[in-house]
């Protein structure tokens, strides 16, 4: 079967080139779903990347994949930072008015 060298933006799989199966019509698959174990506490899960042209230095165009979300992903989780109050993660609360 024959594959091409396919680059992964966003999401665990960022930066990485793999090689990617084609379809009967010589072309990557619209969706790509890479399933992950569970382990420890983590459930077992599947990252979902969608199929999206680029174009190269030279004007070629390309196919790369992007990440997609799930909305499991999306939702702070409550070991984040500020997650538990609703903040913003990584940012210092503010001096409340009795501590001065």
């Amino acid at each position: 079967m024959r594959s091409a060298e396919t680059e992964f933006i966003g999401g665990p799989l960022d930066g990485r080139i793999l090689p990617v199966y084609l379809n009967p019509f010589n072309a990557v698959p619209k969706v790509y779903k890479v399933p992950v174990p569970a382990h420890g506490e983590e459930p077992a899960r599947t990252l979902v990347y969608r199929r999206a042209k680029r174009h190269s230095a030279k004007g070629r165009p390309r196919w790369v994949y992007e990440y997609e979300a799930t909305e499991q992903d999306r939702l702070p989780g409550p070991e984040q930072d500020g997650a538990a109050d609703g903040g913003e993660p990584g940012t210092p609360e503010p001096p409340s008015p009795d501590a001065a």
